[in-house]
Parts: C-alpha cells; structure tokens; sequence
C-alpha cells in the first residue's frame, strides 16, 4: 500500500502490483528453490525464506489471502447456517445481544456438548444467593 496525504491510494496499488508482477516470475526462474514447489502454501513458506515478500509485498499479500480465503468463507458459511437455524420467525424479536450468544453456541457446538447440565446448574448457584433451592 501506498500511503499519500496519510491515505491509501487504489491507483498506486494497482501500478505497484502491474510493476511487481512484471519482474516478479523472472526472479523466481532464477531461484531454483521456487522451481519444485507443489502447492502454494510452500510458495509462502520459501518467500518468506529467501526474503522475497519484502520485495513483492502485494504478490505475497495475494498468496496469503489464497490461502485464507477458504478457511474465512467455511467459517462465514457456518455462522450464516447457524443463523439461519436460529433466527426463526419465533425468535425474530429477540436481541442482538442474545442473539449472538445464541449463534455463538450453535457454530461451536462441539466444545458446548461436552458441557453438563450439572455444571450449569453449579455455575448458576455459585453466582450469588438465590431465594429458592432449584
């Protein structure tokens, strides 16, 4: 990113990345470490490396969010899945608040499960006196 008048400038990035993809593939043609890499994730491990995201900063910004990008979006998925379930026309008056705990419980179901009945009763008592035994 190119900051100027403390802003970023779209049409910078855009020449900058233009210039690093114009000298970027030659550079890695002259390295023979780049010449057996199988996946992408160890484009990023051996740019790291050889100190070359310092030098292409904006391509390695592209490999790390293309790695990134489908974890984000399975995630995303889940939450609007969840979502979907939880806010039901029954539930819709509820609030915000509530609503993402709610959400917050159904995307981490797994660690949730293993949670007793007993244990929130426990939790609930220990909190502060109550008027009635439950």
């Amino acid at each position: 990113m190119s900051p100027i008048n403390g802003k970023i400038s779209k049409k910078t990035d855009r020449l900058d990345i233009l210039n690093e993809l114009s000298v970027y593939p030659n550079h890695m043609q002259q390295d023979g470490r780049f010449a057996t890499l199988k996946k992408i994730s160890d484009l990023a491990k051996v740019m790291v490396e050889t100190k070359m995201h310092q030098f292409f900063p904006l391509i390695y910004r592209l490999v790390k969010l293309s790695l990134v990008l489908p974890v984000a979006t399975a995630t995303v998925d889940r939450c609007f899945s969840a979502m979907k379930l939880v806010k039901s026309d029954l539930r819709n008056q509820i609030s915000d608040d509530f609503l993402n705990d709610y959400v917050i419980c159904a995307v981490k179901r797994e660690g949730f499960s293993k949670i007793t009945n007993e244990n929130i009763i426990k939790r609930f008592l220990a909190m502060c006196p109550r008027r009635f035994q439950l």
